[in-house]
């Protein structure tokens, strides 16, 4: 059987954590920053794992050697 080939959009935006939780960063902070408010820009820098059961199981079958 060939090797899987890992979706590499995937892996650059999304990590697996030990206990096999996927975190990645927040969208929404590279530019049009003066309007957005202080707090908001805080809150975006902070790593997010996602939720959804089925959007996890989604994103661990891209990256198979994770």
């Amino acid at each position: 059987m060939p090797k899987l080939k890992t979706k590499r959009g995937v892996a650059k935006r999304f990590k697996i954590t030990k206990k096999g939780k996927v975190k990645y960063s927040a969208g929404g902070k590279s530019h049009l920053a003066s309007s957005k408010k202080t707090k908001k820009m805080r809150d975006l820098k902070k790593r997010r794992t996602l939720a959804g059961r089925k959007e996890v199981r989604f994103i661990k079958s891209m990256l198979p050697y994770n």
